[in-house]
């Protein structure tokens, strides 16, 4: 059980935070970087839960599993040494989870026929920009993956990979059950519905002269 009896500690006042083996980086440092970007992620999702639960107490539930699971992405990535053997890495079974999470909400869905906007209620408003600090997150992940010398649990990348489309997918089971997804109107077909009211406009004024 960890037993923090005091917040503040002055150790990272010289721009140094420490890591789990002992080690210490930067705070510019990428390993450091992508635990900062998990973190927020988590925090992103527990905002989003403040809507969610109003909505879908059982989606609820579900998030806080995944905040659960961001923990254990986090405690993993301040181990840099694969070696070390650990229960807190994530595994691969997670990643699946959600791949049948994600599998049984479409179910309820119908097929995307254009690009949809991240709006809609608050719930799923709030849901895409978890999901678009979760693309960070594994953007932040993937970068490090490809330091020289550096580890990521493969496994947490499949994880953060699939958790953009669990909360993609959310969103719009949110917006489906309030009337439908917010769909994008590409700059052309905005053109054409302002001057299709522009013509039908100058009618009305011709016909009233």
């Amino acid at each position: 059980m960890v037993k923090l009896n005091r917040i503040y500690t002055r150790t990272g006042d010289g721009g140094e935070t420490g890591l789990a083996d002992g080690s210490r980086r930067g705070k510019f440092d990428a390993r450091i970087e992508a635990i900062g970007e998990v973190d927020e992620t988590n925090a992103a999702i527990g905002v989003a839960r403040l809507h969610v639960v109003a909505w879908r107490r059982d989606l609820d539930a579900e998030l806080a599993v995944v905040q659960n699971d961001l923990f254990d992405i986090g405690a993993g990535l301040a181990l840099p040494d694969e070696t070390v053997a650990t229960d807190l890495r994530i595994s691969p079974a997670r990643a699946r989870w959600l791949e049948e999470r994600i599998d049984a909400m479409n179910a309820h869905l119908p097929p995307l026929r254009s690009f949809i906007l991240p709006a809609g209620t608050p719930a799923a408003a709030h849901l895409h920009l978890a999901r678009t600090v979760t693309r960070r997150a594994e953007r932040a992940l993937a970068a490090l993956a490809a330091t020289p010398g550096e580890w990521v649990n493969p496994a947490a990348l499949a994880f953060l990979n699939r958790l953009s489309d669990y909360l993609f997918v959310m969103a719009r089971l949110a917006n489906a059950e309030a009337g439908g997804d917010v769909a994008w109107q590409p700059a052309a077909a905005r053109q054409e519905g302002a001057e299709g009211k522009g013509a039908s406009g100058a009618e009305r004024r011709e016909e009233q002269a």
